[in-house]
Order: C-alpha cells, then structure tokens, then sequence
C-alpha cells in the first residue's frame, strides 16, 4: 500500500471517528458502539425514505467509510419507503437497537441528523429534509 492510499484510508478514519464522537456526545453516551448503531439505523432509514436520486446525493456527500455504511444493504428498487410520521420513522430507528434498552428513538435521530447538518453541505441538508413529510422534517435541528 502506497503512503498516499494509506493517508486516504486514515482521513476518512478520522472523520468517521469525529462523527462518532459527535453523535456520542449529544447523546451523552460513554460506548462509541452505540454511536455507531444510531449512526447506522438513522442513515439507513433516511436513506430508504428518500427517492433513489435523492439517497445517491447524499451519499456523495457522506465521508467513504460513512458511505460504505450507508450503502450497506441497499436496494433501491423498492425505494421510497413510504414513512409518514415521526413515530414510524423513530420506531424503526429503535428497532436497530435490540441491544440497548430504553433508547429514545427522536433523540436519537435528532442527534444524528445535526451531526448530518454540521458535515454535509446546507444545499444538500435542505434537498433531503424537503422530501420529508412535515411531522419528520422537525427532527431536524434549527441552525440558529
């Protein structure tokens, strides 16, 4: 491996830790395990409720060891999911969790979706969060 593969593999590492630690600390968490299943369940569940277009977008914008993650299981022939509600949407965020009792899937999309916010650009947060169905879209955090 050449010096300049190495230092691709270590950049998207580290970025990938900093969201980690991001999503760690709003939810207060000490296991970055966790982080990393939040990380997981909201991406793949915005993911599936965006249109095919949409989900490809944000995945170019998603660092390469995030998008691998992203992109893990997809298949795009059955997409857009059709979630409606809040709810809905944060209950299959906590199904991700079957490991950890008493989570807080709103919270928790919430968390993750102003990590989303922080590191991809305003043009592409706006794009996704206006396929959304009102009641999801107020997960997202408000830029003050």
């Amino acid at each position: 491996m050449t010096l300049k593969t190495h230092e691709i593999f270590e950049s998207t590492l580290q970025k990938t830790h900093h969201w980690l630690e991001d999503i760690r600390r709003q939810m207060d968490w000490e296991d970055e395990q966790r982080a990393y299943v939040a990380l997981r369940a909201v991406l793949h569940t915005l993911r599936d409720r965006l249109t095919v277009d949409e989900a490809v977008h944000l995945g170019a914008q998603l660092p390469m060891l995030i998008r691998g993650l992203y992109y893990e299981g997809w298949t795009p022939a059955d997409k857009p999911v059709k979630i409606r509600d809040v709810d809905e949407f944060a209950g299959v965020v906590a199904d991700y969790f079957v490991n950890y009792p008493d989570i807080d899937g709103k919270c928790i999309c919430s968390a993750v979706f102003g990590v989303i916010g922080n590191r991809i650009s305003e043009g592409e947060v706006e794009d996704v969060v206006n396929m959304l169905p009102k009641e999801i879209q107020q997960l997202w955090p408000r830029k003050v």
